[in-house]
């Protein structure tokens, strides 16, 4: 018998009742994000629906495998951007610097190991939970660090009165801010099997493969989330510090 929910009428008003109830409660609360709450839930269920009927034909093919993790990289650095600045255009050239640096190393660790083997059936889930991975990293570093560089200006300020070089300056002002983001990668690896059984542990139990190998293989992929997310951490820090990313406050200092 399948684990996977049954498609139907059921499935689609269980979702709707969802989002609805998620859209109400921030709306009652006044968080202004009710509207987005049906937006994401509309785009995620109209991508969902497109990618599971492309994900066939991808998976027969390493090259169009590789164009699809290329387009995943480009959406991440797109909504990255967007995030840290409010553009995607003009940030996302620079954002796809901190996910790829992340992501590529590792993923290129665990082929080059054989701990993934080189098949797209497994190289794209494991593309793409990477791939989310730097892409939350690099949109929560850039945030909090101009954040911090524009509530925190009059100590940037003084770090140049006394003789500090702008990128110095601006590393002391949002370093601390910054590092939270390492948070939740940090949380959910302390908590696993204990809180929660992430994704991918769930998926390959759900194919049929043993505990001890769903085991395995989740460990590789949080462990491998904390040095993809570090790297993206570290290079979007760069960034913001060297002024390559900048919102309307923090564009004047250098």
């Amino acid at each position: 018998m399948s684990a996977a929910p049954e498609i139907g009428p059921v499935l689609a008003l269980v979702l709707v009742a969802l989002a609805v109830s998620a859209a109400l409660l921030v709306h009652l609360g006044d968080l202004r994000l009710g509207r987005d709450m049906l937006v994401v839930s509309a785009r995620a269920a109209v991508q969902l629906t497109v990618v599971s009927l492309l994900i066939a034909a991808v998976l027969r093919s390493a090259g169009w495998t590789a164009v699809f993790i290329a387009g995943m990289v480009v959406v991440a650095a797109a909504t990255a951007g967007k995030r840290i600045t409010g553009s995607a255009v003009r940030s996302g050239r620079w954002t796809v610097l901190p996910i790829a640096a992340g992501v590529a190393p590792v993923l290129g660790l665990l082929l080059a190991s054989t701990l993934v083997p080189s098949r797209p059936v497994a190289v794209l889930p494991i593309a793409g939970i990477f791939i989310g991975g730097a892409m939350t990293a690099t949109g929560l570093t850039g945030r909090r660090a101009l954040d911090e560089l524009t509530t925190r200006r009059g100590e940037y300020e003084g770090g140049l009165a006394l003789g500090l070089m702008p990128r110095d300056a601006a590393l002391e002002v949002c370093r601390p801010a910054a590092a939270l983001a390492l948070y939740p990668a940090l949380d959910q690896t302390r908590t696993v099997g204990l809180v929660t059984l992430p994704g991918a542990f769930v998926g390959v139990l759900l194919g049929g493969a043993d505990p001890v190998e769903a085991g395995a293989i989740q460990l590789l992929v949080l462990i491998g989330l904390l040095a993809i997310e570090s790297i993206a951490v570290l290079v979007t820090l760069e960034l913001v510090a060297t002024g390559r990313l900048h919102g309307a406050v923090s564009n004047g200092r250098s």
